[in-house]
């Protein structure tokens, strides 16, 4: 099953018309529509924007864990290296790089969901947009991500950095 069968598939299963899924998520009737079909490639940011409305991790509509898929927005790309699961909640962790230049600014998740990096190499600027938090070889930055959030390499060189989500388990909800 590919990307947008299974975008499908969680719209369906929660009553959500195409029209009703693409306001919530703020994406265009016709490139939803492309998605579920197959035609369009999604990109991170929009990727984030239906997920967060159909209350669900990103990796709900990814690959299988074993093709290490990787997404990419504006200035991060991010591949996906393991999936947990626990009684309270799914957590997705990525190997994660921004490069120099504009900033990737991505929409809220769904309530609860919180966002941990740790940089590796290089100076990241992250966390919500307004208020970003910075961290360079070494530091760790933690932030609640049900709001906007951006991602940002400062200066010129490229970061490398471990992103760990946590998405909290909602009754009701396929995560």
């Amino acid at each position: 099953m590919d990307v947008g069968s299974r975008i499908r598939a969680l719209r369906m299963a929660r009553g959500l018309s195409l029209s009703e899924l693409a306001r919530l998520a703020g994406v265009g009737k016709a490139t939803l529509s492309g998605l579920e079909n197959g035609v369009r490639n999604p990109t991170l940011e929009t990727l984030y924007a239906i997920t967060a409305q159909l209350g669900v991790p990103l990796t709900a509509v990814l690959s299988a864990p074993e093709e290490t898929p990787t997404v990419s927005g504006v200035a991060v790309g991010a591949t996906l290296l393991e999936v947990f699961h626990d009684r309270d909640a799914t957590y997705e962790l990525y190997r994660m790089r921004v490069s120099p230049g504009p900033a990737q600014l991505s929409p809220a998740h769904q309530a609860g969901v919180t966002e941990h990096v740790t940089v590796f190499s290089g100076t990241l600027r992250a966390g919500p947009a307004d208020a970003p938090l910075t961290a360079g070889p070494g530091g760790y930055l933690r932030w609640t991500s049900d709001v906007p959030h951006s991602y940002a390499a400062v200066g010129d060189e490229q970061v490398h950095a471990g992103l760990l989500l946590r998405y909290p388990r909602l009754s009701g909800k396929d995560n």
